[in-house]
């Protein structure tokens, strides 16, 4: 970084500060949410989801606030880098480890189940009876 560079960042307005701060105080926030799910829910499933969800848009703030500080240039640039890589990634591995846990055979709470991947629309269990083919 550039001397410019860090003395714009260290010349932060009252309105950037403000912001910078409002960003970090929301992700972490949404980390802090994303812990606490990971530590009690009851299984893989609901943890997966609150660590992906709360976690991402946590990380994506403290990010976005680093972005807001140093500017969209040098350091910057590479926090939205990081935001994009966090949208891309994150849903991805959810969906993956999902899939392996089920395939695995870790089990869903009472009463939920994995959609079938065998039905075909229209077949005799009625999953194709809303719209009125019969």
């Amino acid at each position: 970084m550039t001397a410019a560079e860090t003395a714009a960042a260290a010349t932060a307005g009252p309105v950037r500060a403000a912001l910078v701060i409002l960003l970090t105080v929301v992700g972490s926030f949404f980390l802090l949410v994303g812990t606490i799910g990971l530590l009690r829910f009851p299984n893989v499933y609901n943890r997966m989801h609150a660590t992906s969800k709360a976690t991402t848009l946590g990380a994506a703030s403290i990010a976005l606030a680093a972005t807001v500080y140093y500017l969209p240039n040098g350091d910057g640039l590479m926090a939205l880098v990081t935001v994009l890589f966090l949208f891309l990634t994150a849903p991805t591995g959810a969906h993956m480890i999902s899939q392996a846990a089920q395939r695995m055979g870790v089990p869903f709470l009472d009463g939920v189940t994995w959609p079938r991947q065998d039905a075909a629309p229209g077949d005799a269990d009625g999953s194709d009876a809303a719209n009125g083919d019969d």
